[in-house]
């Protein structure tokens, strides 16, 4: 009976703390007033755990037990599906986790960045300069992993990477400086020629090979005037959490997450790409028809702005609906480059009809829609659907970019910008099934499973 409904079962077979504590009407006194009749006394705390100091993964934090965990070390994990399009901002202790590597310990107070390359004074800033000396600034901006929905290319044959589902995506505010203006306080002309990249580089390191992660985009894409991008040290209001970043990442809305370095160390304009593994031998597309024994990453070009796409979140896949009539559905849609969403196409019948779902408000200017737009829709159900039916989506951009209808006309063997139509089965019950049977008190000792029918159905 609980208004969580289905989300508080997610805490089955563990602590429900976590889960309490994301929503702030949980903390008003009114709430915790109430509550206190029913307490029944207080956690003991848990003892000092060992840590491992061999283990290059020991520092790791610890997640919400909610995340879909799909790598342990190192750590990577989406959002709960039911819970995705919850909140326009995704809670941080919701928000996906990509990490390529061990998770750094980086202490606040001694930290530093150092910028560096053509055209600058090298220059070092600590978490307080960055702070003090610059304007604050804030995005909202979503981040998606560029392998996101790669379970559904690896349908059509086998790729290598994580099995994203399609959560690997979240919306957050991003607080933070502006790199324009802390690259000119470096000396640093930004309509300088002779530089046509920026590199990126994490304090995050490779405990076998001693490389750190690093990545770069191009300096039009840097450097835009009007591109927003940050160098963050908050999120949703809060210090950067340390799977996200902390103290210090860059954000570059638009573009796939591979380039929102976190747990930032170096700067360095450049007139060449980062020889960054992630940069050189990553993070490319290429034609259906290659494969691991003719790939060339040598000659591919990065992926920087992400493709329009959009995903269903209600219903689940598998789910039985409600009713056999109607369907309430809802799902997220974004596109990269600061591209807005101005529609999003529904479907029951394979792509014979479509409706028009409602979209979010979005008040961003022109090319600048950074973050994601939420939707929904009311659709009939149609009448032939032989117990189940098939739920479509597609979006379409404000440039009129469409998702394509097929995951195999845009297979890769990485599994990457999986963008196609996105579709959900669901179960649609017989109308007979929906009727309820006899009174209150047989439909609750029903529910209860078959053993306690029985012994009710005896006494009575």
């Amino acid at each position: 009976m609980h208004p969580g409904g289905t989300k508080v079962l997610l805490a089955a077979g563990g602590a429900l703390e976590p889960f309490w504590s994301m929503y702030p009407v949980h903390k008003e006194s009114s709430v915790i007033h109430w509550l206190e009749k029913y307490r029944i006394g207080e956690m003991a705390p848990d003892e000092a755990k060992h840590v491992d100091t061999s283990d290059p993964f020991a520092g790791d934090p610890e997640r919400h037990p909610a995340l879909q965990v799909n790598s342990a070390r190192p750590f990577n994990a989406e959002t709960p599906l039911e819970l995705l399009t919850d909140n326009f901002v995704t809670p941080n202790e919701l928000f996906f986790v990509r990490n390529h590597l061990p998770v750094p310990n980086v202490d606040a107070k001694n930290y530093k960045l150092t910028v560096s390359g053509l055209g600058v004074k090298t220059m070092e800033f600590s978490l307080n300069d960055l702070k003090k000396k610059f304007k604050k600034h804030t995005v909202k901006a979503t981040m998606e992993c560029a392998g996101n929905r790669r379970a559904e290319m690896t349908e059509i044959k086998e790729v290598k990477g994580l099995m994203w589902k399609g959560t690997a995506i979240s919306n957050a505010e991003w607080s933070g400086v502006l790199l324009r203006d802390v690259l000119k306080s470096c000396g640093f002309n930004v309509d300088d020629p002779n530089v046509s990249h920026v590199q990126f580089e994490g304090y995050d390191k490779d405990p076998a090979a001693g490389g750190h992660y690093g990545a770069s985009v191009p300096s039009e894409l840097a450097l835009n005037p009007q591109g927003d991008v940050l160098l963050a040290y908050e999120m949703n209001g809060e210090d950067l959490p340390v799977d996200h970043g902390f103290p210090v990442r860059v954000v570059i809305p638009g573009t796939v997450g591979a380039r929102n370095v976190k747990w930032l160390s170096q700067i360095v304009t450049s007139n060449e790409e980062s020889k960054s593994h992630w940069q050189q031998n990553d993070y490319k597309g290429f034609n259906p028809s290659v494969d691991w024994d003719t790939i060339d990453y040598k000659n591919a070009i990065p992926i920087n702005e992400a493709p329009v796409t959009s995903a269903i979140c209600v219903p689940q896949p598998g789910k039985t609906l409600d009713d056999d009539e109607e369907v309430s559905v809802k799902g997220y849609a974004w596109s990269g480059g600061g591209r807005g969403i101005i529609r999003v196409d529904l479907s029951l019948d394979g792509g014979k009809t479509w409706q028009v779902a409602s979209l979010q408000k979005d008040e961003s200017r022109y090319n600048r829609h950074w973050s994601w737009t939420l939707w929904e829709a009311d659709l009939k159900i149609p009448k032939n659907h032989q117990g189940k039916v098939e739920i479509i989506c597609k979006a379409t951009d404000s440039s009129y970019n469409t998702q394509p209808d097929s995951v195999a006309g845009i297979w890769n063997v990485r599994g990457l910008l999986n963008n196609a139509w996105h579709k959900v089965v669901a179960k649609v019950p017989d109308s007979e099934e929906t009727k309820p049977f006899g009174t209150p008190e047989i439909q609750s000792v029903f529910s209860a499973g078959w053993p306690h029918y029985m012994f009710q159905a005896n006494f009575f």
